[in-house]
């Protein structure tokens, strides 16, 4: 079978495009970029009256702190790592001392396993609202952790 002159030159630009795209632009491929299981926790300290450990959301002006809440972890430039949606929060208790009773002031904690590459700090945006910074802490294992109000 012959080419024309048109169908050639097709060819030939053809060539030397996928010969482009083989040679790449940017250097060589380094891969994936390496990412850290961590845990994102965030105590709401609304100091709402509950039982210890039962599922809660924030109260008052925290509402927007419940299950099914989308957050995003960002970087130091507000671009996004990792989005997702909140799971049920967990009522802790708001103080150490033993109250002897069953409903006591708690602060609701929110706990989200995620895989985050290395950065020089991280902020946790929830439902839209202005983010939070996240400081890292590994008393509990490797994670990221906020309190509101900061």
């Amino acid at each position: 079978m012959r080419l024309t002159t048109s169908a050639r030159h097709g060819v030939g630009a053809l060539a030397i495009l996928l010969l482009a795209g083989a040679a790449g632009c940017g250097g060589p491929d380094t891969g994936p970029e390496a990412v850290t299981p961590t845990t994102v926790r965030v105590l709401v300290r609304d100091i709402n009256i509950r039982a210890e450990g039962v599922d809660c959301a924030g109260t008052g002006p925290y509402l927007y702190f419940h299950h099914r809440a989308p957050f995003r972890v960002l970087d130091p430039d507000g671009a996004p790592l990792v989005t997702g949606t909140l799971p049920a929060g967990t009522a802790v208790a708001a103080f150490d001392e033993d109250l002897e009773v069953e409903r006591v002031p708690t602060y609701c904690e929110f706990a989200v396993p995620v895989r985050v590459p290395q950065r020089a700090g991280y902020r946790l945006e929830v439902a839209g609202r202005p983010a939070l910074d996240l400081t890292p802490d590994t008393s509990e294992g490797p994670a990221l952790v906020a309190v509101v109000p900061a």
